[in-house]
């Protein structure tokens, strides 16, 4: 499930990820992208992942369609987690991609909320 959080600054998108992302969970962010994109360069990402399972089939394909439409359009990412494996994908993130990617752990939420502001 995605819940979209508020966010102030202009080309953020900020939610929270809980159970399993689905096909519309990913429809909804990317047309927060396109939004974004029609007055900013690139668009920033804050994900907090509370309880976060992964994504569905269908959640899963629709996101790597996405990312391999925008990856060029992604700007810093601040992933909030608890799990290692959640950790690891960041990292995965990071190495693929020339966004700048943080992990924090969900103690440090106010820290990664700071750092995806600058």
């Amino acid at each position: 499930m995605l819940q979209i959080l508020n966010s102030e600054k202009e080309n953020l998108i900020s939610a929270k990820l809980s159970g399993k992302i689905s096909k519309n969970d990913v429809e909804k962010i990317h047309s927060k992208i396109h939004d974004i994109l029609e007055n900013n360069d690139k668009v920033d990402f804050y994900f907090e992942m509370d309880d976060f399972d992964g994504y569905t089939l269908k959640g899963f394909w629709e996101d790597i369609k996405t990312d391999s439409a925008h990856i060029s359009d992604y700007g810093k990412m601040a992933v909030v987690g608890e799990k290692k494996w959640q950790e690891w994908a960041t990292k995965i993130t990071d190495f693929f991609t020339s966004s700048e990617v943080q992990y924090f752990e969900m103690a440090e939420k106010e820290k990664a909320m700071i750092w995806i502001k600058q």
